[in-house]
């Protein structure tokens, strides 16, 4: 069942920027990290089902919606730097090692953070990382990411997102645009995502495309690490990456409900999922 438990909003000031962050709940640290442009609103939903057995720790990523940069991004960091803040967002809200769910980059993302941190890091879910690392031929990904962040350069986001759509096989595509006058809170909302995706594809995506694991650090380190993949996105880049994941660390994917976005399209069964998955 659903819960509504209130809500806390927090900062942190980080490195170079400020993270904004919400908690709910109760229990062990569950900490969620979103990929791509989405930010800490991508698990407003599923949060609902889970506050009641963790405390839900939920973010926008820096540079990201309500979380400010104060300097500029190195881009060729990217990945470190957002596995530092949430280093640093598990120093601020969890005494003792937290569970992590991470999906799309935030999934690349957290291995950094597992690789560095594991002591910090009880379970990591790993839902569908895109990282072409994962991926049978790493060199072909790389090269269509590079050429879909010239098109965003060149043309801007529309045509970088098709070209984007046809390597992930991605199904279904983006929800048509909204007809006649929007109101102002929508078009703020429309900004804002504009914000978020110039950022994504201007910054963080080359990133994720150039991101080698680190197997050996996986492996060996104390977290407990669940590649996992969506029930109805087998075909797609990132459900691919999910399986190239599980067989490099010698284990299985766990399959969840939906597609990519499962968390969100089948939240309550998502969430029964999770909390199976987290106890092992």
């Amino acid at each position: 069942m659903k819960s509504t438990v209130p809500m806390k909003t927090e900062t942190l000031k980080v490195p170079g920027a400020s993270l904004y962050y919400e908690v709910r709940g109760a229990g062990p640290v569950l900490l969620m990290m979103p990929g791509g442009p989405a930010d800490a609103g991508a698990f407003r939903n599923i949060a609902g089902y889970l506050d009641s057995d963790y405390t839900v720790v939920t973010y926008d990523p820096r540079g990201l919606s309500h979380s400010t940069l104060e300097e500029p991004v190195q881009d060729d960091r990217i990945v470190e730097i957002f596995a530092d803040d949430a280093h640093r967002l598990l120093t601020a809200t969890a005494k003792e090692p937290a569970f992590v769910f991470a999906s799309s980059g935030g999934a690349v993302i957290a291995l950094e953070l597992a690789a560095r941190h594991p002591e910090q890091v009880r379970t990591l879910v790993s839902h569908e990382p895109p990282a072409p690392a994962l991926l049978p031929d790493p060199a072909r990904e790389r090269a269509a990411m590079e050429e879909i962040t010239q098109t965003y350069r060149s043309a801007g986001i529309g045509p970088a997102m098709q070209k984007f759509m046809v390597q992930t096989r991605i199904r279904g595509g983006p929800p048509p645009p909204p007809q006649g006058e929007p109101a102002p809170e929508m078009r703020e909302a429309m900004a804002q995502m504009k914000r978020n995706m110039d950022f994504w594809l201007g910054h963080s995506f080359q990133a994720i495309a150039a991101y080698e694991p680190d197997f050996t650090a996986l492996k060996t380190g104390s977290t407990r690490i669940v590649p996992a993949v969506g029930e109805q996105s087998r075909g797609e880049l990132a459900n691919d990456g999910g399986l190239g994941l599980a067989e490099r660390l010698g284990t299985k994917a766990a399959v969840f409900p939906g597609a990519h976005g499962g968390f969100e399209s089948h939240a309550a069964e998502f969430a029964t999922k999770l909390r199976e998955v987290l106890r092992g």
